[in-house]
């Protein structure tokens, strides 16, 4: 690997991990890829390239596994319903849990496991 290369691999990891930790810090603001790629200094093409070569995603489908991943951790520690949880974690989840059929309650947040189904 030349040097030139290898430093474009290393600004790119830079770009990726700024990225990367504005959306970890704030998931739950709408935030759009031409908000972040101006905050890093960068264009929106730029990004979706670092998102693609270094993340190996998209910068939405990046945004979408941190929430999920947090909803994940809500729902296991939380006795909030979901449309609860989806506020908690931004307004367009919000929005798809509003639609969602269980947006009623809590029953169907979760699946009884099958040593729970089999002991009650």
């Amino acid at each position: 690997m030349t040097a030139k290369a290898a430093w474009t691999q290393q600004a790119r990891r830079a770009l990726f991990d700024d990225a990367a930790a504005i959306v970890h810090a704030e998931y739950a603001r709408d935030l759009t890829p031409d908000e972040v790629a101006r905050r890093i200094a960068t264009s929106r093409r730029q990004l979706q390239r670092v998102f693609a070569e270094v993340g190996g995603t998209s910068f939405s489908e990046y945004l979408t596994r941190v929430r999920l991943d947090r909803a994940a951790d809500l729902l296991r520690e939380s006795t909030a319903a979901v449309p609860e949880i989806a506020r908690a974690l931004s307004a367009s989840a919000a929005r798809a849990a509003s639609r969602s059929p269980s947006a009623g309650g809590t029953e169907c947040r979760r699946a009884p496991s099958a040593a729970g189904a089999r002991a009650g």
